[in-house]
């Protein structure tokens, strides 16, 4: 891999810039009611720095420097994404910002858990083991994962807002002796290598400009013979960026979920091997033949509901649900309540949510393809 240009980590600014836009939401315990208390000032701020990859740059007339700037903009562009759509997915989704596998009725939470579980199964997880969590979010993957399997995690992530939320959820939980959240970019880790006796990433390395650049970190992190385990975030080889269709697809996932280039299968299969691993496993877990698809939640299909307490997420995801929504959230923004961008944003995590359906019945898009790696013991 040719060495490729970094951003320069400022942790004083996205401090600074934390502060101003989400105050003390972070104890906020109602992820609605946060929402509604950013700072409109910041809010605009981070709206205009991360639309600006997006707004009037259609699929169709994208060029090669269109995603070159993306990629070069890596750490701001998902900084500000979850910035902005943090307290959206926890309050339309969950706690873990993941897709899963479904038994058939099985309840969402329970699904969701269970994704995570087989992760750490696979990668031979037990008590005592010291493992870093890649791209943590809010820290429901972490929570989960440390009581599964008696592991103490430390979570990585660029975001300060989603680190004061994760901690703050370890802590409510009573597990802040076993979690610990840090600021950092896993283009360029900090910390020693040979660490971690395992490491993990869950839909979060999709973010990387280069898979290569991500998995190299990573293998540098773990201990001689530590394992490292990751749901991908893939294009699958049918696709074809020539056909327009398909260009839009991923193009509205990439926008709608702070992507700045997402990469075919085969690609990070090169990838992960280029790092240094021994691939010990790989398979794509979207084509495994569940009745009920992955997607199921955000088409809004209510045929294949697990429990009557999924009941809101899945009306949330609705073409009824979303324009309630769109409409609801505009209002606030009209009478000053919500800041403005809001609705906005919402609108992209709309737009993802129907590509991300697309992609999955079509067959170009994978949220899920599992490798497990090993770094050599000697």
């Amino acid at each position: 891999m040719s060495p490729m240009s970094l951003e320069h980590e400022d942790h004083v600014r996205d401090a600074a810039f934390n502060k101003a836009l989400h105050g003390k939401t972070a104890a906020e315990r109602n992820s609605f009611m946060a929402m509604l208390k950013k700072d409109p000032m910041a809010q605009k701020a981070a709206v205009d720095e991360y639309f600006r990859h997006w707004d009037n740059k259609a699929a169709s007339a994208e060029t090669q420097q269109d995603r070159d700037d993306r990629k070069a903009q890596y750490a701001t562009l998902t900084r500000h994404y979850y910035n902005l759509a943090t307290d959206l997915y926890e309050y339309g989704w969950s706690q873990s910002f993941h897709f899963c596998r479904f038994a058939p009725r099985e309840p969402f939470h329970q699904a969701i858990a269970r994704h995570e579980h087989y992760l750490a199964h696979m990668m031979g997880m037990r008590d005592g083991m010291k493992v870093l969590d890649v791209g943590c979010g809010v820290g429901g993957p972490a929570r989960e994962i440390a009581k599964f399997a008696g592991v103490d995690i430390t979570g990585l992530n660029n975001n300060d807002y989603q680190i004061e939320r994760a901690t703050a959820y370890a802590a409510k939980e009573g597990l802040a002796d076993r979690l610990h959240f840090v600021k950092g970019d896993f283009m360029q880790m900090s910390f020693p290598e040979n660490t971690f006796d395992a490491v993990y990433a869950i839909e979060a390395t999709v973010h990387a400009p280069s898979l290569e650049g991500v998995y190299s970190q990573i293998f540098k992190s773990l201990k001689p013979g530590g394992v490292f385990g990751v749901y991908e975030w893939l294009m699958c080889e049918k696709y074809d960026n020539e056909n327009p269709k398909h260009r839009e697809i991923r193009l509205g996932i990439e926008q709608g979920d702070g992507i700045s280039n997402m990469v075919k299968v085969s690609e990070g299969l090169a990838a992960i091997k280029a790092a240094g691993f021994e691939l010990e496993f790989h398979e794509d877990l979207a084509t495994r033949p569940d009745p009920t698809p992955w997607y199921y939640p955000l088409a809004g299909d209510f045929t294949h509901m697990g429990s009557i307490g999924d009941f809101f997420t899945i009306l949330r995801m609705t073409k009824i649900g979303r324009g309630i929504v769109h409409r609801f959230v505009g209002a606030l923004e009209t009478v000053s309540i919500a800041p403005r961008g809001t609705q906005k944003t919402a609108d992209s995590l709309a737009l993802a949510a129907d590509c991300l359906v697309a992609g999955g019945k079509e067959g170009l898009f994978t949220p899920m393809y599992m490798m497990i790696a090993r770094k050599p013991a000697a």
